[in-house]
């Protein structure tokens, strides 16, 4: 799978609420940070971060920059209330599966740009 495809797959596994689907995906090690996670494992990320995706309705992608086994991501999120955030994540793959995930935080869409 080659390194776009897999992330879009990671994100669908989100908006169809399908772990199972997302757990061959993500790799052993893994590592995931956020401006609330410091370089989580695998257990962890999937303690913290999989129920989240019962608040998600769907993804547009608005950029996707892929450079071998590195991308860089900027999404909008739509939440199952209809409200939307925009964040950037920067993923690594290796062998066909995601092995580190930075996560940008950007901005709820209804509070505005606070860059604009």
């Amino acid at each position: 799978m080659q390194t776009e495809q897999l992330i879009r797959a990671v994100f669908q596994a989100y908006v169809a609420k399908d772990r199972a689907a997302l757990e061959p995906l993500i790799a052993e090690p893994f590592s995931f940070t956020s401006p609330y996670d410091d370089h989580i494992d695998r257990a962890t990320y999937f303690e913290r971060c999989w129920p989240n995706s019962e608040h998600l309705q769907a993804f547009e992608f608005a950029r996707i920059f892929v450079q071998g086994n590195q991308a860089y991501v900027t999404y909008v999120a739509t939440r199952k209330d209809g409200t939307r955030f925009t964040n950037t994540e920067f993923f690594m793959v290796a062998g066909g599966q995601v092995t580190q995930v930075e996560v940008y935080f950007g901005w709820d869409l209804e509070r505005g740009n606070p860059g604009a």
